[in-house]
């Protein structure tokens, strides 16, 4: 998740098996998960401040103790944060008496290197906490464009495909999730299209989704993945108006192109459409008074 924070929760949290991928990926070797208990999010202290991860899992692993796995989203540095972390870690170790992991999602290079850089808390000469992130981010995740490759684990590519939303090819790692996605059961495919959405925000992959998942998924029904299609559909029909006033060689001024691309009701972009016919300059599509 400028681009809003990622939101990896529904994808950690409906499959859990995403870390030990995700571990083995990064080459951080941790004994394999025998099973895992969704913890409250919830970090809020007694005084009115609220603090919440993005998700929290505890993990039972074979033959070493449980640990707490709390997944945050980065989208971009902030000197901050770093100190926010280091307080859910001694939150939670304080809380549950469990070891934490902190897992941090970047969506670019420099964030990522920025968020594993190693935070020393404390005097210089003896600090009193250092933190240590567990980072995914294009740096390290893998580019995956084969459908194939995506049905073999379509957890690591939900996250893939959020990491990688600047990648040159975005487009195909994107096109490879719908095509995976085609033939994969409602109740899992429907969170990941929402996940994917939520997290490449308003990055400019975030228009390639929502046609690729108003063309290609347009079978799929829940909430969030009606709203992509609909804005597809209207960045669709906006783009046809413009093209019409186009090929009649009309002179489109930037701000009647800002009004329809802007514009998201269905309704209104084919009443413009129909105009865009027949008017004898751009502005007149707007006649209405909408």
């Amino acid at each position: 998740m400028v681009l809003v924070d990622l939101p990896p929760r529904l994808v950690f949290q409906d499959h859990p098996e995403l870390f030990s991928r995700v571990s083995e990926v990064l080459g951080i070797p941790f004994a394999p998960i025998t099973s895992v208990t969704v913890e409250p999010t919830d970090l809020t202290e007694s005084r009115p401040l609220e603090r919440r991860v993005d998700t929290l899992l505890r993990l039972e692993t074979e033959g070493e103790a449980p640990l707490l796995l709390a997944v945050e989203a980065q989208s971009k540095k902030d000197p901050k944060k770093p100190a926010s972390w280091a307080y859910y870690a001694s939150f939670l170790l304080n809380k549950y008496e469990l070891q934490p992991l902190l897992l941090v999602v970047c969506q670019d290079r420099a964030t990522a290197r920025w968020a594993e850089q190693e935070v020393h808390f404390g005097p210089p000469q003896w600090p009193t906490l250092t933190l240590r992130p567990l980072v995914a981010g294009p740096h390290n995740m893998p580019v995956i464009t084969d459908p194939a490759e995506v049905r073999k684990d379509l957890a690591l590519a939900t996250l893939a495909s959020i990491a990688h939303a600047a990648h040159p090819d975005a487009e195909a790692v994107l096109r490879a999730m719908t095509k995976a996605l085609k033939d994969t059961p409602d109740d899992l495919a429907n969170p990941i299209v929402e996940v994917i959405a939520q997290g490449l925000g308003k990055h400019p992959s975030a228009q390639i989704w929502s046609k690729l998942v108003a063309v290609d998924l347009s079978f799929y029904k829940s909430s969030l993945s009606e709203e992509i299609r609909d804005e597809g559909r209207a960045e669709g029909r906006a783009e046809d108006i413009l093209h019409i006033l186009e090929v009649r060689g009309l002179d489109i001024p930037e701000s009647v192109r800002e009004r329809v691309k802007g514009c998201g009701a269905p309704e209104t972009l084919r009443r413009w459409l129909g105009h865009a016919v027949t008017v004898s300059s751009a502005e007149e599509i707007f006649a209405d008074g909408e």
